[in-house]
């Protein structure tokens, strides 16, 4: 059943869970994200975001992903991570996304809070719930540097946390604690006390971006500490390309050759395997 942020997020903030955000951008990923929840009995937000775009259109994607979670008999959120510009964020919007992030982070603060606002009061007006974020999620690319934990000062600031989600009104927030978008290239240091101010002080369920590569411990001490919602896409997108290979390769070594058609369901199973792991990780099964 198709539902928004607010449906979901909520009662995992209330009972100490986290659903999952698994952007997708192919069928075989999205339907193994989906039958992990139908599996799990978990409740699970699915889509794609803006940097994935030319990998997957969001047109055609939409057309994969909407009703599959119309048809599932657990709650899910197609959500639009990391909208960068409001072209794609309306466009999704029309064509059905029940929850958007948009990502003005880089700005300054009150740049920030002027965009979100303007966004979340139409978005709100069509049914849609608003991810915003504060501080900034750095990445493990070269470009950056790889770093993660060297400048605090991009970290969320606890005090601003709560003027930023009273004046935009978003439903959700993605606070930056030390973790990092895409492969980590060292163990990340996250900032556990700071996670626990910004949860105590604010209303409004927290958000962990860069969460594929994180350990066990940290996802459970991120959970335990404020986290309701944790986004993955490397580790399914990984699980889904190890998958087609190894079936690809073993095959080969047996004298025979596949075609696409042939790896497509260890690429389904591949993903719902590592999405089941994920969610039994965050709490959320049995809660959809």
């Amino acid at each position: 059943m198709l539902c928004n942020l607010n449906d979901v997020l909520y009662d995992a903030k209330k009972n100490k869970y986290a659903v999952g955000l698994f952007n997708t951008v192919c069928l075989e990923m999205a339907e193994g994200v989906i039958a992990a929840a139908e599996e799990t009995r978990s409740p699970v937000i699915i889509g794609t975001a803006e940097v994935l775009l030319p990998f997957s259109e969001l047109e055609q994607l939409s057309y994969l992903i909407l009703p599959l979670a119309k048809k599932a008999s657990v709650p899910v959120v197609v959500h639009f991570d990391h909208g960068l510009t409001t072209k794609r964020i309306y466009q999704a919007m029309e064509l059905g996304f029940s929850s958007i992030m948009y990502d003005c982070s880089t700005l300054s603060y009150e740049a920030n809070i002027d965009e979100l606002r303007r966004v979340v009061a139409d978005a709100h007006s069509r049914g849609v719930s608003v991810e915003g974020e504060l501080g900034h999620v750095g990445a493990n690319d070269a470009e950056h540097g790889g770093e993660t934990d060297s400048d605090s000062s991009i970290y969320t600031q606890p005090e601003q946390a709560v003027d930023f989600v009273r004046r935009t009104g978003v439903d959700a927030l993605a606070v930056a604690i030390g973790t990092a978008h895409g492969a980590y290239k060292k163990k990340p240091k996250l900032d556990f006390i700071r996670l626990a101010e910004i949860a105590e002080a604010v209303s409004v369920p927290l958000v962990l971006h860069g969460g594929s590569g994180l350990s066990d411990d940290d996802f459970r001490r991120s959970v335990a500490g404020g986290i309701a919602k944790v986004n993955i896409f490397t580790d399914i997108n990984n699980a889904c390309a190890a998958a087609s290979y190894n079936t690809y390769a073993q095959a080969l070594g047996q004298g025979k050759t596949l075609g696409q058609t042939d790896v497509m369901r260890a690429m389904v199973a591949a993903v719902k395997a590592e999405t089941e792991k994920k969610m039994t990780l965050f709490g959320s099964c049995g809660r959809g």
